[in-house]
């Protein structure tokens, strides 16, 4: 062994403040374990070790500043040692350095801009491309998401695995990726590269073979996947805590989710030490195993997820995966549910003269060729209301102490398509006759069925209505479509005796739930709402008021 010194690689130009030193004198360390971590007033960075051996002084203090070439510390190095000039450079990213590219000998080395491609995923041939999520031009961090590819089995984010500045994207929504195709070039800065492209498909820190870092590198073949998965590992790596790239490897290989571990460095940094006290943890049973983040649909916000059934011990089983629409409808049901304070109050509205009129323009509908329903009726009342009674046309706002109020009325109608439930939204209700509505809402069925909503078919809606007709029964509760605060269910219209004040006489009533978000709305001001809705249904002669 020999006596060698490691230095602060090419950090950019400038100083930067040490922050944190990561390795004591007489500690083991291994190449590419994180040494110190440097701060500049834009980001943070992991310099790390570029030898291996036995730390025997270190030279620095925190406070301290560094400029390329400074000597960091000496140690006993094991094997070959390596020069400081040919020490990786590392690429700050928000809050911590990118990964570290090592190419081998024969590769052409450049110091100037290089554009790679990022390639689709081993085990991602024939995904479907459901989400975009950069654009030509953006400055991306080594590890941020590019594009989520979707299975009938599972959907996983494909990671940028190196920063820099998006240059083209090849792929689009929708479009199904095929084995080595590109999913868009990057420009990045002081790669060793083969040729003009990188392979991204393994990127590596070490001379030997590593695991694709940090996501998962195959989708998953099985729906039912266990927490020690890769995939399932990777996707804990969570950016948003604060560990260097060696930490979240070593976590990796432990299996170890770095979101539920607790960091015990300089500003709740995750240590070594933390994940292996982790795993000690887990070992001894004072701590239950914690996987990836639960499933939107079956736990998480503080309660405990339902347990696995193996339900083939009961008789023949057939699984079948949900479409994106119906996993999303989920995922969003559960979270209005957990996150609003729902109360539905019912009435019924007696639709009697509303059908006697209806039906009586049957013949006028026929020949402007469109089908005169319930539903374009009861729009009409729901926005007269909203206007009537402002305080339902509001949202809460996501700081939790504003509401925002709306000067437009929009509301969405939820239809059963065949991928699934689906709510797309009529826009200024209020400004629109019964004609133009019931024309509207033949449309937007009709591209509901066939697949044909756009994204912005569904966005900007100010209430709801869940029409079940005439398998609706008497009465539901209906979960409130956040960022909306109310929804009006229908159920099942019927004929009920109804007292006039001097005898019973048959009427056709129509059972009305209506869940509101008791954070925003008050009982008084649903009563109101309720009141005034179930006048201008009973008398639609009130809308021309």
């Amino acid at each position: 062994m020999s006596i060698q010194t490691v230095s602060v690689p090419d950090i950019g130009g400038g100083e930067a403040e040490i922050i944190e030193i990561s390795v004591t004198v007489g500690e083991m360390i291994e190449v590419e374990q994180s040494i110190i971590v440097l701060e500049t007033d834009k980001a943070s960075m992991d310099i790390p070790s570029s030898l291996a051996g036995k730390v025997t002084k270190v030279s620095v203090s925190v406070g301290d500043k560094l400029s390329e070439g400074d000597v960091i510390l000496e140690l006993e190095a094991e094997g070959a040692a390596a020069e400081p000039a040919t020490q990786s450079t590392p690429e700050p990213a928000a809050e911590e350095m990118a990964p570290l590219i090592e190419e081998p000998a024969e590769a052409a080395s450049s110091s100037g801009p290089q554009v790679i491609d990022v390639q689709v995923p081993e085990g991602a041939e024939g995904a479907e491309v459901i989400e975009v999520m950069v654009a030509v031009g953006d400055e991306i961090a080594a590890d941020d998401s590019l594009v989520v590819l979707e299975t009938d089995k599972a959907s996983m984010e494909v990671p940028a695995p190196h920063a820099g500045k998006v240059v083209s994207i090849t792929v689009k929504t929708g479009d199904k990726t095929a084995e080595g195709g590109v999913i868009l070039s990057l420009e990045v800065e002081g790669l060793e590269v083969k040729g003009a492209v990188a392979d991204t498909a393994v990127p590596t820190t070490s001379p030997e073979p590593a695991k694709p870092a940090p996501a998962p590198q195959a989708i998953s073949e099985a729906p039912t996947s266990v927490a020690k998965d890769e995939a399932v590992i990777s996707a804990s790596q969570s950016k948003d805590v604060y560990a260097g790239p060696a930490i979240r490897k070593f976590a990796r290989e432990m299996a170890v989710p770095l979101t539920a571990v607790t960091g015990t460095g300089d500003r709740n940094r995750i240590t070594k030490d933390d994940v292996k006290n982790y795993v000690k943890e887990v070992m001894s049973g004072k701590q239950p195993l914690a996987s990836a983040a639960p499933s939107a649909v079956t736990g998480g916000a503080g309660i405990p997820s339902i347990p696995p059934v193996d339900f083939t011990q009961f008789g023949e089983i057939d699984l079948e995966p949900m479409s994106k629409v119906k996993k999303l409808t989920a995922q969003n049901m559960s979270r209005n549910w957990l996150n609003i304070p729902h109360v539905t109050q019912f009435d019924d509205a007696d639709i009697t003269d509303l059908e006697s009129f209806r039906k009586g323009l049957k013949l006028e509908a026929e020949k402007r060729g469109v089908k005169l329903t319930p539903l374009p009726f009861l729009l009409k009342a729901c926005a007269a209301a909203l206007v009537a009674e402002p305080s339902f046309n509001v949202s809460m706002h996501h700081d939790g102490e504003h509401i925002v109020h709306k000067k437009y009325v929009n509301i969405g109608i939820a239809v059963d398509s065949p991928v699934g439930l689906v709510v797309p939204v009529i826009r200024h209700v209020d400004k629109k006759g019964l004609w133009e509505l019931a024309a509207e809402f033949m449309e937007i069925v009709d591209k509901a069925r066939n697949g044909k909503l756009g994204p912005k078919d569904m966005q900007g809606g100010c209430f709801t209505i869940s029409s079940l007709g005439a398998m609706g029964g008497q009465g539901f509760t209906p979960i409130v479509n956040a960022p909306e605060v109310a929804i009006l269910g229908v159920s099942r219209a019927e004929i009920k005796p109804k007292w006039n004040g001097s005898e019973f006489e048959p009427r056709n009533m129509l059972p009305l739930s209506l869940s509101y978000d008791h954070r925003a709305v008050n009982g008084a001001d649903a009563g109101r709402f309720f009141t005034y809705l179930n006048s201008v249904i009973a008398d639609v002669r009130r809308l021309l008021l």
